[in-house]
């Protein structure tokens, strides 16, 4: 064990197309720029951040299912892939993850999986960061349990505001249950869009909200079309167009995450 202290931050958020893949990546590939080694673990079975990070599994590879399933399970060492970029790693997803609810379903600490599959390279890494499916399930139930820190990407939309309410008493059920050191340390706006009168609308609110006081994020993740054009060519648009809004934004957010660290 090299001693050094990793920080896992995991995106959560129920609802989807919030922005948590695009974060997971982004913020990934902004730690590596700073020198931090950094991996990304994919724990969607649609393997957007498998994909955003141009990493094809074939039929032969081994996955984050292979990682956690039932009986005989996989070393992570084994999975754990290099991207193109130095210090950005990732362990990554498959649509065989799909099935693991019912796999799991009658095994003994079944929420663990992850965490102990992981606990071995933890020694490796500065940063260890989770993308979430959009949904409570065993794989987000893994994930919690496993994860020191939650940034919520929030939508500047009504529907995605709203959907904290349910995200928060996921936590704290969590953290009663299962995992009494995770916390929210984020809440991070995304698809701001100054245009428009609800996006405005919807980050006063996240601003006055009481709940958020001090977890709110300086950073704002603006509406900025580079950043779907990066994912469609695998690269963290930090990687992809430096000069874009996008970048910006989510170096920002690698500055601020660092501080409150």
């Amino acid at each position: 064990m090299s001693g050094r202290k990793v920080r896992i931050i995991a995106a959560v958020n129920e609802k989807g197309g919030v922005g948590k893949t695009v974060t997971i990546i982004n913020l990934g590939a902004g730690l590596a720029l700073k020198g931090k080694d950094v991996l990304i673990v994919d724990m969607d079975p649609q393997s957007n951040a498998t994909k955003g990070l141009g990493v094809s599994v074939g039929e032969d590879s081994a996955s984050v299912y292979d990682v956690i399933k039932l009986p005989k399970r996989v070393p992570a060492r084994s999975a754990i892939v290099k991207t193109a970029w130095e210090h950005l790693d990732l362990l990554p997803s498959h649509d065989d993850l799909s099935g693991i609810e019912v796999e799991l379903v009658d095994a003994i600490g079944r929420e663990n999986r992850l965490k102990e599959a992981l606990i071995p390279v933890l020694d490796l890494y500065d940063f260890v960061l989770v993308d979430t499916p959009p949904s409570l399930s065993i794989l987000t139930v893994n994930v919690l349990a496993f994860a020191q820190e939650i940034l919520v990407p929030c939508q500047t939309q009504p529907y995605s505001y709203g959907a904290l309410d349910q995200l928060l008493e996921t936590v704290s059920i969590v953290k009663e249950e299962i995992n009494p050191q995770i916390g929210i340390m984020g809440v991070l706006p995304t698809l701001f869009d100054q245009r428009t009168r609800v996006s405005n609308k919807v980050l006063e609110g996240l601003r006055a909200d009481k709940r958020f006081q001090g977890k709110l994020f300086d950073t704002v993740i603006r509406v900025n079309t580079t950043i779907a054009e990066s994912s469609y060519y695998g690269k963290p648009v930090v990687f992809f167009r430096r000069s874009s809004t996008g970048a910006a934004d989510y170096l920002a957010l690698t500055e601020e995450i660092l501080v409150r660290g």
